[in-house]
């Protein structure tokens, strides 16, 4: 599956993505994508062909000009009934990561907007959901000028890393969400 925009396409990872996806997963920014981190080519490589291996759900950003991975977005679908094996799988909770070398350019909106318009209308999305730490802004900026609302904060939810003394750190995280009627509402 290839998804295009103005100037991306979101398609499966290959092997060849590697050093792209080394230059922002060397050091994620936030602590949520701390057990993505790889410290090796080799260990970017394996990372890259861990993903390609789902072309429906999991996607490389790359900027249309030259092709080169700028980052990733991905979502699997999750059942929201008791009986799993029967429910409908129509929810998603979509994770996004940028190089930063490429923030503050409109590149997380665009991908995210086509990655949400794809999981509403081709994969039948009920709902999509995000989380984001409270102190990361910039995604949830994003949320909200994709239509999410905030839904609440949950304190000291998760625990992603150690402080020096080996103690978790927890962080307090927001969630945001969206509907189809809402998505469709708001013109999306």
């Amino acid at each position: 599956m290839i998804i295009e925009t103005e100037r991306l396409i979101l398609r499966p990872f290959t092997e060849n993505d590697a050093a792209d996806a080394f230059e922002y997963l060397h050091e994620p920014m936030v602590h949520c994508f701390a057990c993505m981190k790889t410290e090796t080519m080799g260990d970017a490589r394996k990372a890259v062909l861990g993903r390609a291996k789902d072309g429906e759900y999991y996607f490389a950003i790359t900027l249309k000009e030259n092709g080169k991975v700028i980052g990733e977005i991905d979502a699997m679908p999750e059942a929201t009934a008791p009986d799993e094996e029967n429910a409908a799988r129509d929810t998603f909770s979509p994770c996004w990561m940028l190089n930063p070398e490429y923030h503050g350019k409109g590149y997380a909106y665009e991908a995210a907007h086509a990655f949400f318009d794809y999981l509403f209308n081709e994969k039948g999305a009920r709902r999509i959901y995000a989380y984001t730490e409270d102190y990361n802004v910039a995604s949830q900026k994003l949320c909200e000028k994709l239509g999410m609302r905030r839904e609440g904060l949950f304190m000291e939810f998760v625990s992603f890393v150690k402080d020096e003394n080996g103690d978790s750190i927890y962080e307090n995280t927001y969630q945001y969400a969206i509907l189809k009627k809402e998505w469709e509402q708001n013109g999306k």
